[in-house]
């Protein structure tokens, strides 16, 4: 890691070290990838104010988060398949943000289940909830997390309908691995992958295994899986779900002014504006171009995180900018667990942390609550 200087470095290096499928599962997105490339065009289209001879030698990145206090405005988003980037990758993870001081989001579709990460970690942490028609599953699912002592619920809102991901067709992307010899030749030249994956404690969806009656039929779960995807789900059964769940609420994938006026009559307490990544809606403009107007109608009624091409500290500023409280990384984090385990997200995570102090010097701001759209070159 001495000679990693950003994302994109453990990018390259993670590439080099997991198979093709599971790298492209991380780094790709839906259909012609339009929004993907917009998350990172718009947000690198967004140009600072640099300001001079202003006093910075008290920078601090410190803020809260949900109420909670976080060494920077930053969170670990959920990604499923962390486990087959790097063996037992949740638990690596959450490790190492719990060990930088901000929170891991974990994924349903999670490799370690909810019990793997409560048992090798030492903090509360979230847990990232897909609503799916065997609601007497998800109800368990809730209470699993409520055992856990997880700290937020993030709803995932955006995933009723899921958008194809050519690249995963193509690479005949299941877990674990629909087997071919192209796929034998590429595991076989990353044989510290393959040893680190058979060492982890799991090689399929934690969060199913045991708990349902198809879970160690890996046909069959799949099937379960693709049919389970609630295309009924509703504003009302967030009620539902508020009615087991006694926690704090995150709505994870607003990306319309409306849907946020209706977001904040739930009763939740934050909001994620997000479009998936580029790998739901392809066309769907990008989070950071809808982000000023969702802040602007409902900020100050709920907490406003962001999500979408986040991939250095000047994109954390940028969002923050413009009326984020806080961000989540997804991808940067994924390619520092694909890099080099939890030694490579806690890379990642210091990377963005680093750059955003620079970031925060060079537009003359101290501290976390300064950031506003006057750093923003008009």
């Amino acid at each position: 890691m001495k000679h990693i200087t950003c994302i994109d470095d453990l990018r390259a290096l993670h590439q080099r070290r997991v198979p093709k499928a599971f790298f492209d599962y991380c780094d790709r997105g839906s259909y012609a990838e339009e929004t993907l490339r917009a998350n990172r065009e718009d947000m690198q289209a967004i140009k600072f104010r640099q300001r001079i001879l202003v006093d910075v030698s008290k920078r601090d990145t410190s803020t809260t988060i949900l109420g909670e206090p976080a060494t920077m405005p930053l969170m670990l988003a959920p990604v499923g398949l962390l486990g087959m980037q790097h063996g037992d990758g949740e638990i690596h993870a959450c490790r190492a943000a719990q060990a930088a001081g901000i929170p891991f989001t974990q994924s349903t579709m999670s490799i370690c289940s909810i019990e793997d990460i409560a048992a090798n970690v030492e903090k509360p942490f979230w847990f990232q909830l897909y609503v799916m028609k065997d609601r007497g599953f998800i109800k368990a699912l809730i209470e699993r997390a409520i055992a856990a002592k997880c700290s937020a619920l993030v709803l995932t809102v955006d995933l009723q309908v899921i958008g194809q991901r050519h690249q995963d067709i193509k690479n005949g992307m299941t877990v674990p691995p629909e087997w071919s010899l192209s796929k034998l030749i590429d595991f076989a030249t990353k044989p510290a992958w393959v040893s680190g994956v058979l060492q982890g404690k799991r090689r399929t969806f934690g969060n199913l295994a045991g708990h349902l009656k198809v879970s160690d039929d890996i046909t069959s779960l799949s099937t379960w899986i693709n049919s389970q995807f609630d295309t009924s789900l509703n504003w009302n059964d967030i009620d539902w779900i508020r009615s087991i769940w006694p926690g704090k609420l995150v709505l994870k994938g607003i990306l319309d002014v409306e849907d946020a006026e209706l977001a904040a009559k739930t009763g939740a307490q934050a909001i994620v504006v997000s479009n998936h990544g580029g790998r739901q809606l392809d066309g769907a403009p990008s989070s950071i171009e809808v982000l000023p107007e969702i802040v602007d109608t409902v900020g100050d009624k709920m907490e406003i995180m962001f999500d979408g091409g986040i991939r250095s500290g000047q994109d954390v500023m940028r969002a923050l900018a413009l009326g984020a409280k806080s961000c989540m990384i997804g991808r940067a984090y994924a390619y520092g667990l694909g890099a080099g385990g939890q030694a490579g997200v806690a890379k990642a995570i210091d990377i963005i942390q680093k750059e955003l102090l620079t970031t925060m010097g060079l537009c003359g701001v101290n501290r976390i609550d300064e950031i506003d759209d006057h750093i923003i070159a008009m």
